[in-house]
């Protein structure tokens, strides 16, 4: 946040009373305004599908255009475009750009061409292809021999613990104070035991807070209640493995009475 400006002098060398502050009014229109082009983004991106929440958009979204003008935010895992969308929409405010690192393999996990041809559809028909830089690569490979730098990290690629704890790598090319976000954080055991041995201990990640299994994480300096907030979570991912094992055994009802009313794993 850069710091308020100083009052201008007067004529008589005084300064200016500081602005009236803005009217109830005005800032209510702004607040609608911005609620309404948040609801137009979303519509998009949620006609996408995906594990993407509302809220978890609006953070991957508010956290973009945090990055100010011209930011260029790095995806890994981009499936067929929901967050993809979401990080466009942010790039195009900025006039910046998204680099979706996605392979495209073949494969249940990873979607094959298929996808890759629905990822490609999906930014055309919003309009924003232009704003996507796509590297049809796995994070893995491409990090070792990377070398241009961006201002954002977004994390939902494999969430076994060797390509999560390798994928935080990447925060090598951000700048101080920059926002890293991860999908899938205490819900996935690979990716929890990724940040218990990786992020709990590291002198330059600070967790900050989450939407759902969305967390946030800055790349700077954490003090101790930061890492105690990591450890606060754990309950939750115990819940959420829990809740994982009932719906693997087809205990849907025992899932519902700890609060899981889906089919679907959480997310």
């Amino acid at each position: 946040m850069q710091p308020d400006p100083e009052p201008a002098p007067s004529n008589d060398g005084s300064s200016q009373p500081e602005s009236a502050e803005v009217p109830q009014s005005a800032t209510a229109a702004q607040q609608a305004d911005e609620k309404a082009s948040w609801q137009r983004i979303w519509a998009e991106a949620d006609a996408v599908p995906g594990w993407l929440t509302e809220a978890q958009g609006k953070l991957l979204f508010e956290q973009a255009i945090g990055c100010g003008p011209g930011a260029v935010l790095l995806e890994i895992g981009s499936h067929q475009g929901r967050s993809t969308v979401v990080l466009a929409h942010a790039a195009k405010q900025l006039g910046g750009t998204v680099i979706a690192l996605d392979p495209f393999v073949e494969g249940k996990l990873f979607g094959g061409m298929s996808t890759a041809e629905k990822f490609e559809r999906n930014l055309t028909q919003t309009g924003l292809r232009g704003y996507v830089r796509h590297v049809g690569d796995y994070s893995t490979k491409a990090r070792p021999g990377w070398r241009e730098p961006f201002d954002y990290l977004y994390i939902d690629g494999k969430h076994d613990y060797w390509t999560f704890t390798d994928d935080l790598l990447w925060r090598a090319h951000l700048p101080a104070g920059a926002p890293i976000l991860v999908h899938d954080s205490y819900s996935s055991i690979g990716v929890t035991l990724g940040i218990l041995a990786k992020v709990l201990p590291a002198a330059d990640l600070r967790y900050e807070a989450r939407a759902g299994s969305l967390a946030l994480f800055r790349n700077c300096a954490p003090e101790r209640q930061d890492r105690l907030r990591v450890l606060g979570e754990l309950p939750w991912w115990l819940r959420n493995v829990g809740i994982k094992v009932l719906l693997r055994l087809r205990l849907r009802a025992v899932a519902r009475r700890l609060g899981h009313d889906s089919p679907y794993d959480p997310y």
